[in-house]
């Protein structure tokens, strides 16, 4: 059947039921196809880490759930800072707020849910 004029071709039965089927595999390629592209969010890039501190993050050793931030205070103001994890399936986290002086160093750290898929990004927040 002709979808545009509503009227059947004249080539009969078999050049319709082979027209389906080249319909069927071709929705079934570009479906296959547009699940296999990654779909990439905007929030995807890492922030940038805040001006006057110098920091080192990670996730711990032996928990790959609990990441960390490490900042030292390279200022010549207070700052205050904290760790904010993004945790795949489970709600993303801050950790402590930490408050350091010009020249000290210190950490803040968070834990993921363990019902997500682990820490995907460790962003330091001012």
């Amino acid at each position: 059947m002709n979808l545009f004029t509503g009227t059947r071709s004249k080539g009969g039965t078999a050049t319709g039921a082979r027209s389906r089927s080249v319909l069927r595999t071709l929705a079934v390629v570009s479906t296959a196809l547009a699940l296999a592209i990654p779909v990439t969010s905007a929030t995807a890039t890492p922030a940038a880490i805040p001006p006057g501190l110098s920091c080192h993050t990670g996730k711990h050793a032996i928990d790959e759930y609990t990441g960390f931030a490490l900042c030292r205070n390279n200022g010549s103001q207070t700052q205050t800072f904290w760790v904010h994890l993004v945790c795949g399936w489970a709600p993303d986290v801050d950790g402590n707020r930490v408050t350091v002086r010009p020249g000290e160093s210190d950490q803040s750290t968070a834990h993921c849910g363990k019902i997500g898929t682990g820490i995907g990004e460790i962003h330091v927040r001012p």
